[in-house]
C-alpha cells in the first residue's frame, strides 16, 4: 500500500491511497484549519498533526489518540535522557499548600509557558486527591493515588510538546493546623513549605522568612533529634577519627568532639542555625512561647 499527497490550495494536504493491486481510492482532504485545530488541542508538531489527520481519515478524536500512542512510544525513548533542570511550584487553598517538583532537560523548556503552566495545574491539583498530609511522594507514586493517573496522560501530552523528558519528581501537600509560608528562590528552582502554630499575618511572614532562610541554607533538619541518625553516626565518627589523629587524649577527645557536634548541630539543624537575614539570631529566636515551628519542606530541583 502506498500514499500519496498533494497541497491543496488553502496549504492543506490532499490524500490517496494505492493498494498492492493498483487501486486507489481519495482519502478526507487535510485542510490547513483542520491541522491548525488539533495542534491547538494537543500542542504537537505540525507534521505530526498532518500525519495523524491523514491516518485517521481527518476524524479529529481519532486523530488524538493517535498522538497519544506516538507521545507515549517517544515518550518511552526519552525516558532514558537527563532530567536535571525544571521547576518547584507552590499551590495554597482553604487552609492547606502544596509543593511540586516537575524535571525537564533543558532550562529552556523549564522556562517555556507550557511547562510552567503543566507544574502549576499539578499543585493544584494536589488539593483533589486523598494524599496523606505531609507526606513526600514521587512522580511514580503519584500516579499510583486515586486520580493522579490523569497527570500521566497530561505528562505524555507535555512530553509530545516540548520533545524532551519530563518527569515528575517530588510532591507533598500540608493539610495546616495554624499558618504556612512559602517561599520560590529566584529561577523557581528551590522551594520551601513552613508550617507555624499561629495563623496571625505576623506568624506567617515570620514562617516566610524561616522559608527563605530554609531556601538558602539547605537544613537536614528541624532540631537536633530531626537530623537522620545515620548523618548524626557518620559524622561523630569522622570527628572521633579526627581527634585521635591530632593525638588528644581520650578525655580531651570527646569534648572536642562534643564541642564539634555541636557545630554540625548548629549549622544543620534549622532552628539551631543562625538566622540568615539577621547574623545576631538563631531561628529559634524569631519564636516565642506561643509561636513554634511544626515542621518544614524543600524541594531543589534535581536535590
Amino acid at each position: 500500500m502506498a500514499l500519496f499527497f498533494a497541497t491543496t490550495p488553502d496549504g492543506g494536504v490532499a490524500a490517496r491511497r494505492e493498494n498492492e493491486d493498483g487501486e486507489t481510492n481519495t482519502m478526507a482532504e487535510i485542510t490547513a484549519a483542520a491541522v491548525k485545530a488539533l495542534r491547538d488541542r494537543t500542542g504537537a508538531g505540525m507534521m505530526d498533526c498532518k500525519k495523524a489527520l491523514i491516518e485517521a481519515d481527518g476524524e479529529q478524536e481519532r486523530a488524538i489518540d493517535l498522538l497519544r500512542k506516538s507521545g507515549a512510544a517517544k515518550a518511552a525513548k526519552r525516558a532514558a535522557r537527563e532530567a536535571s533542570e525544571g521547576t518547584v511550584q507552590i499551590a495554597s487553598r482553604d487552609g492547606a499548600v502544596s509543593m511540586i517538583e516537575v524535571l525537564t532537560e533543558t532550562d529552556f523548556v523549564a522556562r517555556s509557558e507550557a511547562f510552567e503552566s503543566f507544574a502549576k495545574n499539578v499543585a493544584e491539583g494536589l488539593f483533589d486527591l486523598p494524599l496523606a498530609d505531609g507526606e513526600v511522594v514521587s512522580g511514580e507514586g503519584l500516579f499510583g493515588v486515586e486520580g493522579g493517573d490523569r497527570f500521566e496522560s497530561e505528562l505524555n501530552e507535555l512530553r509530545v510538546q516540548v520533545g524532551e523528558n519530563v518527569q515528575l519528581g517530588r510532591a507533598v501537600r500540608y493539610d495546616v493546623d495554624g499558618g504556612a509560608g512559602s517561599y520560590v528562590h529566584f529561577g523557581n528552582r528551590i522551594g520551601v513549605l513552613v508550617e507555624v502554630t499561629d495563623a496571625s499575618d505576623e506568624a506567617v511572614e515570620t514562617a516566610r522568612g524561616i522559608a527563605m532562610h530554609a531556601a538558602a541554607t539547605n537544613p537536614r533538619g528541624l532540631s537536633p533529634d530531626d537530623i537522620p541518625e545515620d548523618d548524626i553516626s557518620r559524622e561523630r565518627a569522622v570527628l572521633i577519627e579526627q581527634a585521635q589523629e591530632e593525638g588528644k587524649p581520650p578525655e580531651i577527645a570527646e569534648k572536642i568532639v562534643e564541642g564539634r557536634m555541636r557545630k554540625f548541630f548548629e549549622e544543620n539543624a534549622l532552628l539551631w542555625q543562625t538566622y540568615v537575614r539577621d547574623p545576631d539570631k538563631k531561628v529559634k529566636d524569631l519564636l516565642t512561647d506561643d509561636l513554634e515551628v511544626r515542621r518544614f519542606v524543600r524541594f531543589e530541583v534535581g536535590g
